[in-house]
C-alpha cells in the first residue's frame, strides 16, 4: 500500500539521508533565499515551493520529528518493496499502516510535539526593516480569536535565519512582544536589532474581545424569557450551563466568572446579551396559545410609547 501524498523532506531540500545538522540548514538557507515570495511576488508556484522547503526544514530540524520522520521512511519503503508493514513507532505503539495519507502523519506529527497551541509550518514571514537606520524588525501579527485563546507559535524569517516565537495565552491586541536581538543585521558590522512582533486579534462571528473579557450575544427563545430557563451555551472553553432568570428581558446581561481569556496570572469572565430569536414560522399549536395569551394579556406595551411620541 502506498502512502498517498508522501514526501520526501531530505529529496525537497536537496540533501541526503545521512546530511548533517549543518548541511541541512545551509540547503535551507539558499533554497529560502531562492523562493522567498519577495522575489517572486504574485507567483503561486513560488510561493507553494516556499512553503514545501520551510516545512520540510521544519520537520528535519527538529531531532525529534526528524526521529519519527526518518522511521515512516522507512515504512514506505517497506511498504514499497514488499515489506511487512509491521513498523511502530518508538514510544508509540500506533501502527504507521493506519495512517489513510501523509498528511494524517504529518498532522499527528506536529500535535505530538508541539506543545502550546498549533504550530504553523506555512506562516514564515519575511520582515523587512523599511528604516535603514532602525536595525529592529516590526512586524505586525493578526491572530485568530483561539490562537489568542489558548496560545500558539509563530515563525519568522529575519535575514534568513527562522525564529520561532511563542505567543502566550490571554494575549490581548495592542501587545507587543520584543524578541532581543532576533532583528536586521546591519552590513559588515554584525550589529543586530530587536524583533518586535505587535499583536491584533481577527474579528470572531461570535465571540467579541473586550480585555481579558469575551463577550457574545445569545438567542433567546419569547418561552425561555417569560418562564426562565437552563440551557446549554457554547463558551470560549467548551460547552456550559448557562441559568435565564424568568421575566428576563431583550438586553439583559448575565455573566460567566472566569470563562474568558485566561492568562498565568489573570483570567476574564464570559458576559451573554440576551436577543430575543423569533422562530420564521409558527406551528398551529403555537399559534393557538399565541392567541389564547393576546386574549389575557394584562398590559398595552406601546402605552408609553405614544405619550412620547406625543411630546
Amino acid at each position: 500500500m502506498a502512502i498517498e501524498g508522501f514526501k520526501d523532506y531530505f529529496k525537497i531540500l536537496g540533501v541526503g539521508r545521512n546530511a548533517t545538522d549543518k548541511e541541512i540548514k545551509s540547503a535551507y538557507r539558499k533554497l529560502a533565499r531562492q523562493f522567498h515570495p519577495d522575489l517572486h511576488p504574485n507567483n503561486k508556484k513560488a510561493e507553494s515551493e516556499f512553503k514545501e522547503i520551510n516545512e520540510a526544514y521544519e520537520i528535519l530540524s527538529d531531532k525529534d520529528k526528524k526521529h519519527s520522520y526518518e522511521k515512516f521512511l522507512i515504512f514506505c519503503s517497506q511498504n514499497r518493496y514488499g515489506g511487512s508493514g509491521e513498523f511502530y513507532t518508538e514510544n508509540d505503539d500506533k501502527r504507521f499502516d493506519e495512517y489513510l495519507n501523509f498528511d494524517d502523519f504529518l498532522n499527528d506529527l506536529i500535535g505530538r510535539f508541539s506543545d502550546v497551541g498549533q504550530e504553523i509550518y506555512s506562516n514564515i514571514t519575511s520582515v523587512k526593516n523599511s528604516q535603514s537606520s532602525n536595525l529592529d524588525a516590526r512586524f505586525n501579527l493578526q491572530i485568530s480569536f483561539f490562537e489568542a485563546l489558548n496560545g500558539v507559535k509563530k515563525n519568522f524569517l529575519v535575514d534568513d535565519e527562522r525564529i520561532e516565537v511563542k505567543i502566550p495565552r490571554g494575549i490581548q491586541t495592542g501587545s507587543k512582544i520584543r524578541i532581543k536581538n532576533k532583528g536586521n543585521i546591519q552590513s559588515g558590522k554584525g550589529k543586530r536589532g530587536d524583533l518586535l512582533i505587535e499583536i491584533s486579534i481577527k474579528s470572531h462571528p461570535i465571540w467579541k474581545v473586550k480585555g481579558l473579557d469575551v463577550c457574545a450575544d445569545l438567542p433567546i427563545s419569547l418561552d425561555e424569557f417569560a418562564l426562565g430557563a437552563n440551557i446549554s451555551v457554547a463558551s470560549p472553553l467548551g460547552d456550559t450551563l448557562l441559568s435565564i432568570p424568568s421575566g428576563s428581558l431583550p438586553g439583559q446581561i448575565l455573566r460567566l466568572k472566569g470563562q474568558g481569556l485566561h492568562t498565568s496570572e489573570n483570567q476574564g469572565d464570559l458576559f451573554f446579551t440576551l436577543k430575543l430569536k423569533l422562530p420564521e414560522s409558527w406551528s398551529d399549536d403555537e399559534l393557538i396559545l399565541l392567541r389564547k395569551l393576546r386574549s389575557i394579556r394584562r398590559y398595552e406595551p406601546r402605552s408609553s410609547w405614544f405619550v412620547r411620541a406625543s411630546t
